[in-house]
């Protein structure tokens, strides 16, 4: 065992980083690209350093460790800052826009037409034809007010 720990060098650490990132793509789950990151950077050393094989392992195991604090501050970075809010929330994009009436809204509900989809409204009652804003989104169903 000791003999294959002496044999460590540059391409094997080299090797072994894009093995566990090749290992990443067919079971994702963004670890093991932090540990084949930790292995190219140890080989990356190994290029300029030349070190002993029991600085090359403590190397892995410091970079290994310290890969997952900085994971977590990657993946925190800017929480509120999505490039696209509504994604999968197509109603919630609606709400505030300005819309005219398909099927008038007769006991608080009727029927809008936005784009290329079929709403159902729910709301004071109002003629078909009428302009109505869109004040609240909730799954499939709008509320509106007259405008």
């Amino acid at each position: 065992m000791a003999e294959m720990f002496v044999t460590l060098g540059t391409w094997n650490w080299l090797i072994f980083g894009l093995l566990l990132m090749a290992l990443e793509l067919l079971a994702p789950g963004v670890f093991l690209f932090w540990l084949g990151l930790a292995a190219l950077l140890v080989g990356l050393l190994s290029f300029v350093l030349h070190p002993g094989w029991q600085l090359q392992i403590l190397l892995f195991a410091v970079f290994a460790a310290a890969a997952v604090p900085l994971w977590r501050r990657v993946a925190r970075q800017k929480p509120g800052t999505n490039p696209n809010p509504f994604l999968n929330k197509r109603s919630d994009a609606l709400v505030g826009r300005i819309c005219t009436l398909d099927k008038p809204i007769v006991d608080g509900e009727g029927i809008v037409r936005i784009d290329d989809t079929v709403w159902r409204v729910a709301g004071p009652d109002a003629p078909a034809g009428s302009r109505v804003r869109i004040v609240r989104a909730d799954g499939a169903s709008l509320t509106v007010a007259a405008v």
